[in-house]
C-alpha cells in the first residue's frame, strides 16, 4: 500500500464533530496518525486513510459521511496542483494538469476523460479511480467524486451533468446522492465516474493567469522528478514521521512505499545509503532537536526516538558525538546539523 497526503482528509475532524464522534479516537483504531487530521502535507498509508473513514461512518451511523466530508472540501488543498489547475485556460488543460500530477497527492488515484461507457452521443465521462488491483473503499469512493464534482463546479460553474455511476451498491438512500450530484445515480456499477457533455473539456476558466501556471508546473514537475528519482527523500519523509508513533522498520517503510524490502534496500544502496544509515541519521537529527529545543526527560526522548531504553540514548550519543546526553543538553557536544 502506497502512502497519500493527509490533505484529502480535510474536513473530517469538523464533520465527525458536528455528528457527536471523536475523530482522534476514530484515527487511533485506523492507526492513521492524529497529528495528520489536522494537516495537508503530512503522508499516510492510503489504507489507514480508507478505514478511518469506514470506521467513522459504522460507529457514527453515517451512511453518506464521505459526500459530508466533501461538501466541506476546496480545491485549494492541492496546494500548487490546485494553482495550476485554477490558471489553466480550459478545462482540458487543467483535467491533463491534473491527470500529469495527481500522484504527487494520491501515488494510486487515477483520472481520465473517456468516451461514454453508454454510447450516448455527446457525452464523456470523467472516470476516477485506483490503479489497477487495487481496492477502491465506498467512503473513500463516494469523497472522491463528491469532490472532483465540487472543484468542477467551483471551476466553471453548472456543468451540464448529466448522470454518476458508483463503484459499489448505494451506502445512504439513493436520494441522498441525487440530492448531492443534482442528477440520477447508477449504483453497483465498474466504475467511478460522472457524465457530462464532451464540450465540457473546451469551457474556459474565468481569471487565468498564464504566469502563475507556469510557476506553479514548474514547481509541480520539481517535486514529481524528486518523487520518481530521490528515494532518499521520501525514505527520510517516512522515518521522520513514524519516530514518536512507531518503531521505524524496513517492512513497514517499504509497505509505505509499495516497494519489497529487497528491493528498497538495493534502491538505497544505488543511491549511496542503506535504510540503516537514513534512520541513524534522522534519529540523530531529531536527538540533537529534543536534547537543546527541550527539556524532556531522556527516557521520553529515548522513545521518542524509537530507542529501546534511555541506556541505548547514552550509546548513540557517544556514538555521534562524542558526549553523553545531558553534555549535549549542556552544550558541550552535537555540532550543527545539515
Amino acid at each position: 500500500m502506497s502512502v497519500i497526503r493527509s490533505a484529502g482528509l480535510r474536513g473530517f475532524r469538523a464533520t465527525v464533530a458536528e455528528l457527536g464522534g471523536d475523530a482522534e479516537a476514530y484515527a487511533r483504531q485506523s492507526e492513521f496518525p492524529v497529528s495528520a487530521l489536522d494537516a495537508d502535507d503530512v503522508l499516510v498509508p492510503e489504507e489507514a486513510m480508507a478505514t478511518v473513514l469506514e470506521v467513522a461512518a459504522a460507529d457514527l451511523d453515517c451512511p453518506d459521511l464521505g459526500l459530508r466530508i466533501a461538501a466541506r472540501q476546496d480545491i485549494g488543498m492541492l496546494g500548487a496542483l490546485a494553482l495550476a489547475i485554477q490558471n489553466s485556460e480550459t478545462l482540458r488543460d487543467a483535467l491533463e494538469c491534473t491527470t500529469r500530477y495527481l500522484f504527487v497527492h494520491a501515488p494510486s488515484m487515477r483520472l481520465s476523460l473517456d468516451p461514454d461507457p453508454y454510447g450516448v452521443p455527446g457525452v464523456a465521462a470523467l472516470r476516477y479511480g485506483v490503479r489497477e488491483g487495487l481496492e477502491f473503499p465506498p467512503q473513500g469512493a463516494d469523497l472522491s467524486l463528491g469532490f472532483v464534482h465540487r472543484a468542477i463546479t467551483y471551476l466553471v460553474g453548472p456543468y451540464g451533468l448529466r448522470g454518476v455511476d458508483l463503484p459499489h451498491p448505494p451506502l445512504a438512500p439513493l436520494k441522498v446522492y441525487e440530492d448531492f450530484f443534482g442528477v440520477p445515480v447508477r449504483t453497483d456499477r465498474p466504475e467511478a465516474l460522472l457524465r457530462a457533455p464532451v464540450t465540457l473539456a473546451d469551457r474556459s476558466l474565468a481569471g487565468s493567469d498564464a504566469h502563475r501556471r507556469r510557476l506553479a508546473l514548474a514547481y509541480l514537475e520539481e517535486q514529481s522528478s524528486g518523487a520518481r528519482s530521490d528515494l532518499v527523500t521520501s525514505v527520510r519523509a517516512v522515518v521522520q514521521q513514524s519516530l514518536g508513533t512507531s518503531a521505524p522498520e524496513i517492512g513497514t517503510t517499504a509497505r509505505l512505499l509499495d516497494l519489497h524490502p529487497r528491493t528498497l534496500q538495493r534502491r538505497l544502496s544505488e543511491q549511496g545509503t542503506s535504510f540503516a544509515r537514513v534512520l541513524d541519521e534522522e534519529r540523530r537529527r531529531a536527538a540533537r532537536r529534543y536534547l537543546t529545543t527541550t527539556r524532556l526527560p531522556l527516557g521520553q526522548i529515548a522513545a521518542l526516538l524509537g530507542l529501546s531504553e534511555q541506556s541505548a540514548l547514552t550509546r548513540c550519543c557517544r556514538r555521534w558525538w562524542g558526549v553523553t546526553p545531558l553534555a549535549v543538553r549542556r552544550g558541550e557536544g552535537a555540532p550543527g546539523e545539515n
